[in-house]
This record gives structure tokens, sequence and C-alpha cells, in this order.
């Protein structure tokens, strides 16, 4: 069996980043997807297209396909009272180099990272965490197989072989549970 749209794959990777290692999964604990549901970078999916179970793959993907330049306009300044919990700001909530989850004006999750503390502003970034940056993969398919009509229908792997989760390879957030399906 190959790769191919609505098939559930199970891969092994390294990615690096600068040629420094920032992310794997291995054979015991590959990362599990539905192939072709949007939840990986598509340039991924393209470079695996086709492969089968022990093939090897090794490729790049540059920033622009990957998860974009970084975006000065994601680079904000926030008034310290948005970060105050009861009329109070928290000791140990602001601190340089923090991930926060934080909502939009619509009620979307963002995931900022403080790169700046003044007196009355906290500066926030909120370009993702690997904008700006090519990354390199190196793994191997470790399993193919077709998705039950549950999976297709919920667009997501369901069951024990769900497989490592990665922030990076989902390109958005999901609700109610680990899948947005509520559980499984």
């Amino acid at each position: 069996m190959i790769v191919a749209k609505d098939k559930v794959v199970s891969l092994s990777y390294q990615l690096k980043v600068n040629g420094e290692m920032i992310d794997e999964a291995n054979a015991q604990n590959p990362l599990v997807f539905l192939f072709g549901h949007g939840q990986l970078i598509p340039r991924f999916e393209q470079n695996i297209d086709g492969l089968k179970i022990g093939d090897k793959f090794e490729f790049s993907i540059s920033a622009a396909e990957g998860y974009g330049e970084v975006n000065d306009m994601a680079i904000v300044e926030l008034p310290k009272d948005v970060f105050m919990m009861d009329g109070e700001l928290p000791d140990d909530l602001l601190e340089v180099g923090r991930r926060l989850p934080m909502r939009d004006s619509e009620g979307n999750t963002l995931d900022g990272l403080i790169v700046e503390i003044n007196d009355d502003a906290v500066v926030m970034d909120f370009n993702h965490p690997l904008a700006g940056e090519d990354l390199h993969f190196i793994g191997s398919v470790e399993a193919v197989r077709e998705a039950s009509e549950e999976e297709l229908s919920h667009g997501h792997v369901h069951g024990q072989d769900h497989g490592h989760q990665h922030e990076h390879d989902h390109d958005h957030d999901h609700e109610g549970g680990c899948c947005g399906c509520g559980g499984h």
C-alpha cells in the first residue's frame, strides 16, 4: 500500500533546522496522520506522496513553503493590563521567552512569545515558532493503512495508533480534545 489521499500514514522522522535536531518521532512512537486532509505542511505531503512502507525520505522545505517568513505585523505591543487576573498582574506570568496562549478579538486562540517587557507594555511575537526557518526532514514510512469511515468523516486518525503529536505539524488548532471531536 502506498501513501495516498485518505490513507492513515505512520512516519518516523527527524526535523532539523540549521543543522540542529528540533523534533523527532521514532518507529515506536511514530507520527500518525490522515494523508491529504491538511494536517501537515502541504509541501511535506507532496514529498512523501506515493511512498510505500519501508521507503526512506530526505528533503528540505523552504521557510516560504513551510511556516512562512517572519511577519513583522505579528509582533505586537500589548498593554500590561491585558494580562491582569482579578485586578492583579501575576508575579510569575510575564517572562521574556515564555509562550502564552492568547485570544484575538474573534476568540481565536493564538500562541505568543514574550520578546520584551517594559513599564507599560509587553511585546509579543505571534509568528509560528518555525517562521523564517528552512526545515530539513529525514525519515521513513513505518505503516500505511486504509482509514475508517469515522476517520474520513472526522478528517483525522482515531484509536490507539493515533501516534505522536507534533505542534509544528498542524497548521491549525483543534478544540474539544486532542483531535477536535470531543474524544474517541
